[in-house]
């Protein structure tokens, strides 16, 4: 049995969803602290829309091509959230920049996984920009969503070794791996309430949440 209320969280995607996945995987849990009530995308063609909905997941597209602009498409995303009674948003592979208005209406309510250990390499092509700088440790992070991008409070990391002969396709095959695990542990944190953002920075409340936080896996 759940010990109380669980979290209404919903995820927005782009594209296949994969960290989607992971985490209606482990909501499926009946003491998981969260629950996924809605998946939004904002291209109707996203593969993640139809695996929401086999699980029956309310799941739908707000295009934002049909959008005369950011603000309008972030209201509608907005409307589409409150309605549902959304208390926190996952983005798994959402590829919008939100207006501050937006980011600012969901803050402390809204985190995202990037593809590298923040604050380095934030933007795209995380894997390509790691190998060009040389690095021996890469990785993922979940973190708060700000307006400034990929530069919200860490909630969580993941650590994979660079390896010689690596490419940005193994690197980030390794990385996935750790994104699917990380994600998860991190909302259970946040939606559970063992991980509070107090000024810039989240502290994790016990011993335990603190090393679901840091998860080194060399």
């Amino acid at each position: 049995m759940s010990a109380g209320p669980r979290t209404r969280v919903a995820i927005l995607i782009s594209g296949r969803g994969s960290n989607m996945v992971s985490l209606i995987e482990a909501a499926k849990a009946p003491d998981y602290p969260a629950e996924i009530v809605l998946v939004l995308s904002n291209r109707p063609e996203a593969g993640g829309l139809a695996h929401a909905r086999s699980v029956g997941i309310p799941a739908h597209a707000i295009d934002h091509t049909t959008f005369s602009d950011r603000a309008t498409f972030d209201a509608a995303l907005d409307a589409e959230l409150r309605a549902a009674g959304v208390e926190l948003v996952c983005l798994a592979g959402f590829m919008r920049i939100f207006s501050a208005g937006f980011a600012e209406a969901w803050a402390g309510r809204m985190i995202n996984i990037h593809p590298s250990l923040l604050p380095l390499f934030k933007g795209t092509h995380t894997h390509a920009q790691a190998l060009a700088a040389g690095v021996r440790l890469h990785g993922c992070t979940v973190h708060y969503v700000v307006p400034e991008l990929d530069a919200g409070p860490i909630v969580a990391q993941a650590a994979v070794p660079v390896r010689s002969g690596d490419d940005p396709d193994s690197l980030a095959a390794r990385v996935i791996v750790q994104e699917h695990r990380l994600y998860p542990a991190a909302l259970a944190l946040v939606a559970g309430g063992r991980a509070r953002l107090e000024g810039e920075r989240v502290v994790i409340d016990d011993d335990r949440g603190a090393a679901d936080a840091a998860l080194l896996s060399l």
